[in-house]
């Protein structure tokens, strides 16, 4: 008697189902057995992503300070003072001295 009454209850009858047993297995085999399983991802790839992330977040304020430079150098003064201190430019008939401290002792 408790076989037939096992075989009534729907929990049974759903798991001895077989495309929902191989579903299962198929299940089960995808999240924790493969090499491409969810805790593969979850514990190796995590952290690379969360490092692409803070290199992204880096990139980004790096991209926002250039944009304020480009921004201030549309001003003509400004480009002028800029080439001049960064790439040593000078206009014609002008001599250009560079003074460098030695700061070793």
């Amino acid at each position: 008697m408790p076989l037939k009454k096992l075989k009534k209850n729907k929990f049974i009858k759903v798991i001895s189902n077989p495309f929902v047993f191989i579903f299962l297995v198929f299940l089960i085999w995808i999240l924790f057995i493969d090499e491409n399983s969810y805790l593969f991802h979850h514990k190796t790839l995590n952290p690379e992503i969360e490092k692409l992330e803070g290199d992204k977040n880096y990139y980004q304020t790096e991209i926002d300070a250039d944009r304020k430079k480009i921004k201030q150098l549309e001003n003509p003064e400004k480009l002028d003072k800029f080439a001049r201190e960064k790439y040593k430019m000078k206009k014609e008939n002008e001599d250009i001295y560079i003074i460098e401290f030695d700061t070793l002792q």
